[in-house]
This record gives C-alpha cells, sequence and structure tokens, in this order.
C-alpha cells in the first residue's frame, strides 16, 4: 500500500492569511462570506513540472485567504487509487479535495459528496456533456471535470518526407511504414531507432492502448452499454495478435515494461517514428531541449481493416470527500480549478485538454497549441472505458483485459486464447449483475 507524503509547510505550498476571506467560483466572489481563514488539504499530482494543480490551489487559498496544504501522490494511478481507497476506506478527514481519474466516479462516489449542493445550478454548463454524465452517479455531481485527454499518433513529418511516406490510416499502413523507415534508419547509423513507441506494461495504460486496437478493429468494447461481455470475438484477437507481431520488430523488447513516460522519452530523443500517447507530450516534444521539437505532427490513430479510428478517452476530475470537514469551501476550491480562466491557463501554460468545449475555439489556447482544434473531434468521438456500466467492479475488469492482453504481447497466449479466457472472466465477474 503506497504511502501518504505531505508536503512540508512552504510558502509555495502552504499559505496562511490573517482575517476573513471570500469564497470564489472561477473569480467570481459568491453571496456568502467566509467567517474565518480554514484550512484545506488538496491531494494532486506526484508534485513534478507537470503537475498544474499546486499552482491552481495556491492562487485559490490567495484569493480566499485561506490556507492549502499540496499532498503529493504516486504519479502510478493504480497506486493513487490504492491510496484513496486506502484513507477514504478510514473515513479519514485527512484529505478534502482528491483529482479522480476518469474511471474512478462509479468506484469512488460513495465517498464523495454530490457537488450540486455546494455549487450554482450552471456550474457545469459548457463542459462536454458526456464527461458531466461520467461525474454524475445515481444523479450525484461527484466530480468536476477538470482536463479531457484522448489517445493520438504522433510521427516524425520530416521522416516521412524523408522517405516518401504518408499517415498511416490503418495499423497495417503503420507497421509497414514502421519496417521501412526503421530499416532505413539503422542503415544510417542510428541502431537505437524504432518504428513504434506505445504502452505495454501491465497496468491502466494497456487498457487504454488495447482498447483501442480493439475498438478500432470493430471488435467491440469489453463490455457494452447494457452489461453484455463483448470481448470473445475474432476482431478482438486480430487486433491483440497484430499488436505483438510489434514487439522485438517494430517496437523494443521493453515496450513490455514502458508507461507513458518511458514512450515519450524514446520519442522525444528521436528514436521513434511513431508514438502512441496523450497530447500533453506535445508541449514537451516541442519544448526546449527536445531533438525532435518542430519536426513531429499529431493524428488520429489508425484503424483495422473493418473499423475506425477510436482513441480512448482519459482524463481528470476534482472531487471532494464527503469526510471532509470542510466540505462547502473544498467544493469551492474544486469550482475555481476547474473553471475557465485556469482550464484556459492549463491549456496555454501545459497543453492539457480542457473540458469546456468553447476553450476549443480559443485564439490564445490555438496559438500554443495549433492541433487542440483537431483534437476536438477525436474527444467529442472518443471510446470510453466500461467503468461506468461495471460500476465497483471495473477494476477487476480492466485488471482482467491488461494481464490478458500483456501475455498476448510477451507471447504466452494467442489472440484467440486471450479474448475467450478474458470472456469467460468477465462473465464470471458480472454473473450476478454489475
Amino acid at each position: 500500500m503506497p504511502s501518504l507524503v505531505i508536503s512540508s509547510p512552504r510558502p509555495a505550498m502552504r499559505l496562511l492569511k490573517a482575517g476573513a476571506g471570500t469564497l470564489l467560483l472561477g473569480g467570481a466572489a459568491l453571496a456568502t462570506p467566509q467567517v474565518l481563514a480554514e484550512d484545506i488539504a488538496i491531494a494532486c499530482g506526484a508534485g513534478d513540472s507537470s503537475d498544474y494543480c499546486p499552482a491552481l490551489a495556491e492562487q485559490w487559498a490567495e484569493k480566499t485567504g485561506n490556507t492549502v496544504d499540496v499532498i503529493s501522490t504516486p504519479n502510478d494511478a493504480t497506486e493513487k487509487l490504492s491510496l484513496y481507497q486506502q484513507l477514504l476506506g478510514s473515513q479519514s478527514s485527512d484529505i478534502d479535495v482528491l483529482l479522480i481519474d476518469i474511471v474512478w466516479p462509479g468506484l469512488l462516489d460513495d465517498h464523495l459528496v454530490d457537488l450540486s449542493e455546494y455549487l450554482p445550478a450552471d456550474a457545469t454548463e459548457g463542459f462536454f456533456p458526456a464527461l458531466v454524465d461520467n461525474n454524475t452517479i445515481d444523479g450525484r455531481l461527484v466530480a468536476m471535470p477538470w482536463y479531457t485527454d484522448a489517445g493520438v499518433l504522433y510521427y516524425r513529418k520530416d521522416l516521412l518526407e524523408k522517405y516518401g511516406h504518408e499517415i498511416p490510416e490503418t495499423w497495417r499502413e503503420l507497421t509497414d511504414t514502421a519496417e521501412a523507415i526503421q530499416a532505413a534508419e539503422r542503415e544510417a547509423g542510428n541502431g537505437d531507432f524504432w518504428g513504434f513507441s506505445f504502452q505495454g506494461r501491465a497496468y491502466e495504460g494497456l487498457t487504454c492502448n488495447a482498447l483501442e486496437w480493439v475498438a478500432s478493429h470493430a471488435g467491440g468494447t469489453l463490455v457494452d452499454e447494457e452489461g453484455e461481455v463483448t470481448i470473445d470475438n475474432p476482431r478482438a484477437a486480430a487486433a491483440l495478435d497484430l499488436a505483438a507481431s510489434w514487439v522485438g520488430s517494430i517496437s523494443p523488447e521493453g515496450a513490455l515494461n514502458h508507461t507513458e513516460e518511458e514512450t515519450r522519452g524514446i520519442f522525444q530523443s528521436g528514436n521513434a517514428l511513431f508514438l502512441r500517447n496523450w497530447p500533453y507530450v506535445w508541449a514537451l516534444a516541442n519544448g526546449e531541449g527536445s531533438e525532435v521539437a518542430g519536426k513531429i505532427g499529431m493524428a488520429p490513430l489508425p484503424h483495422g481493416p473493418e473499423g475506425e479510428s477510436r482513441a480512448t478517452l482519459g482524463g481528470w476530475n476534482v472531487a471532494v470527500s464527503r469526510y471532509s470537514e470542510h466540505p462547502a469551501l473544498a467544493a469551492d476550491l474544486a469550482a475555481y480549478i476547474t473553471a475557465a480562466p485556469q482550464q484556459k491557463a492549463h491549456a496555454v501554460k501545459m497543453g492539457r485538454n480542457p473540458t469546456i468545449e468553447a476553450l476549443y475555439q480559443d485564439e490564445e489556447v490555438l496559438a500554443s497549441n495549433p492541433a487542440m482544434g483537431d483534437l476536438y473531434e477525436s474527444l467529442a468521438g472518443g471510446v470510453p472505458r466500461p467503468s461506468a456500466v461495471t460500476g465497483d467492479a471495473y477494476a477487476r475488469v480492466s485488471n482482467a483485459f491488461f494481464n490478458r492482453t500483456h501475455q498476448v504481447l510477451s507471447g504466452d497466449l494467442d489472440g484467440a486464447g486471450a479474448v475467450r479466457q478474458l470472456g469467460r472472466e468477465l462473465e464470471r465477474l458480472g454473473r450476478r449483475g454489475w
């Protein structure tokens, strides 16, 4: 079980203001004044350069006169969830505000407050409806959407042009192009060059990758909206077999243990033609010190012979623990973080995709990342993981999926055997209803 790491009080992390504060929602003062400053704890990310949560918590503290304790949590989503389950299961009041993954509302809803009890009726106006729906469990708004993601394909536009290849539209085209350019680059002297980098470790990230492979082959989405298990079919098996053919061929053997950052490192160092990752990579790969700055493009993920491009939806939301001693203040902090001005700054400075639709037409947002506008359709039509329909069982569903997929990538199972076993596992999990 991961341990809780609480930041030591520092001016940048812990702000104590004298006197009365004012509740804010996206910069607009609410009618009810706060009598005394309070201490609010928020569980952010790992506190590294990609974590914008501490800066926003700091801003809110300065505006309201409250104290904010920023608590660092593991980057790994599985470890973060375990930490949350430990804290919430013990009904701890140590954390007021939590950042939760897009697939966790159904898992954690019993421990989260209904934000609609504390926020104005129009608090979710302008957000992607699908994301608000995702965060609404049994009529309760348990989280505010902060930023969203969808899997995308990064490519070296300079190398495609150099060798006369087009951006691949199918997985087979990606495979063939990667093989050809990998061979040419190695012959030219770059022995560390690979055709395709993806997240192959047995974790939630592999669920995201594999769901894209399967769905884009018209192989279903594991469990459909009615709760029926759909994974045991030839198209899903073919998708997994194709992915297995990449390991040791156009992708390194190490892909079996790669997460987002390892794959970004390979691509950003100039040693991969294609990369499957999330939109956050764009700003980093085009940043100072990147070997591929100005040489890359972003495109929708490829599809199978009978499917369409499908991108797994990701993203993070801001929730309030039902064990908070200050739920109204905590809800105000959640609303501040997810309000349009803060989402715009997050998009411009960190390249994160807003959950407010109008920001995809904002000139400053588009100037910071011209590809942001192109992402709108991928985000609006992304494929969700079956977390809403499977509820509390989703963690076990995902675990079964990424473990069977990893066995295929490792050569321990073929695609047909994996989807057959997976189908039986999921049928057992859902036998009495999700």
